[in-house]
């Protein structure tokens, strides 16, 4: 297939860096596009939440991998911008993702009493991580933790585990996310949910979103070219158009020879020139009963992206 629309985690930071500044220059001629924004903007995210929070210093814990990497040299300097200090900014933590035992990394990023650790991980190792922060003590004291999409589970809490007190040790632990809160994210959630018995996923809301903006491009292309979805991606994507949140809804408003602005279940799923979506990040927690709550959304829509690794 020609036409490639990015809607999970599956590419690294850096190549989609790279994919958004090669689209800038017009390489791509309109076939790219994603229903997910770049990491690059959950840095701006994260680095206005810390700001929020009061946080001035921050240490850096992250796994070492495509993921971590990009979104570490995102971070640093979309913190400094905001007035922070990333203590360990000349030689940020990394972990071998294949390591199980955490006691020499923890200790690294928790010694200096950092206002905060900001733990870039997945809930495999990050619930060890964060196990061995507690039996060393550190996760008691006043160093915060805000960690990023990768360790947004519903078990995540369950995983960590409690302390002898009973309490969950990951309660009160921030994390930021690509918001899910589109026109028709509650159908969707409705729909996946008699399909699959289980909540979606953090980018499953995108897939959904990829996979129908495909399909109604094609409609109103009246082909499944690569040409005539890229003329017609983002005709049924942006206003003009009615706004419609039900794909069937929509490929009938096509058929009938009517405009429209399909409005997903991810967000409104505006793509600007390149072929991005920027939308908002939600600011996720984990409460005393360890369930995993969305309190607040940052709007990161222009957010100054000067930051990005060359």
């Amino acid at each position: 297939m020609q036409y490639g629309v990015k809607w999970c985690k599956s590419l690294p930071l850096v190549q989609a860096l790279f994919f958004t500044e090669r689209a800038e220059k017009g390489e791509f001629k309109g076939f790219w596009a994603r229903t997910a924004p770049p990491d690059t903007f959950q840095s701006q995210a994260l680095a206005q939440l810390a700001k929020q929070k009061g946080f001035k210093s921050i240490a850096i814990l992250a796994i070492n991998n495509d993921y971590g990497n990009g979104l570490v040299s995102a971070f640093i300097p979309a913190f400094k911008a905001v007035g922070g200090t990333v203590v360990n900014e000349a030689r940020p933590t990394f972990y071998d993702p294949n390591t199980s035992t955490f006691d020499t990394e923890v200790n690294q990023v928790f010694k200096g009493q950092p206002d905060a650790v900001l733990l870039v991980s997945y809930p495999e190792t990050g619930s060890l991580i964060l196990k061995s922060a507690q039996e060393l003590g550190f996760l008691e004291g006043k160093t915060a933790l805000i960690t990023t999409d990768g360790m947004k589970e519903a078990s995540l809490a369950d995983l960590v585990g409690k302390n002898d007190q009973g309490k969950y040790l990951v309660a009160g632990m921030l994390g930021t996310a690509p918001s899910a809160g589109g026109p028709a994210l509650a159908a969707f959630q409705k729909r996946y949910q008699e399909a699959f018995k289980r909540e979606p996923g953090v980018f499953d809301p995108n897939t959904w979103d990829a996979t129908a903006l495909l399909v109604l491009a094609a409609e109103a292309a009246k082909e499944t070219t690569g040409t005539g979805i890229r003329e017609q991606l983002p005709e049924v994507a942006n206003a003009p158009g009615e706004e419609v949140t039900d794909v069937c809804e929509a490929l009938a408003l096509l058929r009938d020879g009517k405009a429209i602005n399909y409005q997903g279940a991810s967000g409104t799923v505006d793509l600007n020139p390149q072929g991005d979506v920027t939308g908002s990040y939600d600011i996720w927690s984990i409460d005393d009963q360890g369930k995993l709550q969305v309190n607040d959304t940052i709007d990161i829509t222009g957010a100054d992206t000067a930051t990005t690794p060359e």
